[in-house]
């Protein structure tokens, strides 16, 4: 049998399961599967931790639940904790409507985040 022939062959996968080409085959397609990660960069990496700078959101069949952080929510006299709130949420999902909110305290009494419950 030819080289040309051969390599044919393999290309269009016309060897019967079990032959030796077939499973040179295989044989080959597994190491291109297990190697090549260790000598290729896909560019892919785990996602980090979140950190405590940014949002959480929680789906729930009633709508959203969101976690901000409270050193990012700025409200006073000219800003209500509303509009503060929703000025945080915007970003992550666009325009809601917030039914309630409610601070989350650490174990000493300060506050550590807002959990605000909105729906679309």
């Amino acid at each position: 049998m030819s080289v040309g022939r051969t390599l044919k062959s393999y290309l269009f996968w016309t060897y019967e399961r079990g032959s030796f080409h077939y499973d040179v085959m295989v044989t080959l397609i597994l190491a291109f599967l297990f190697v090549t990660p260790h000598l290729w960069d896909y560019g892919d990496r785990p996602v980090p931790p979140r950190s405590s700078s940014e949002i959480g959101v929680q789906v729930t069949a009633k709508g959203f639940i969101y976690e901000i952080p409270a050193a990012r929510v700025h409200a006073d006299s000219s800003t209500p904790l509303q509009s503060a709130l929703q000025q945080q949420i915007m970003p992550v999902s666009g325009p809601v409507a917030i039914d309630r909110w409610e601070p989350v305290k650490d174990a000493h009494g300060h506050l550590t985040t807002w959990r605000v419950w909105a729906h679309r």
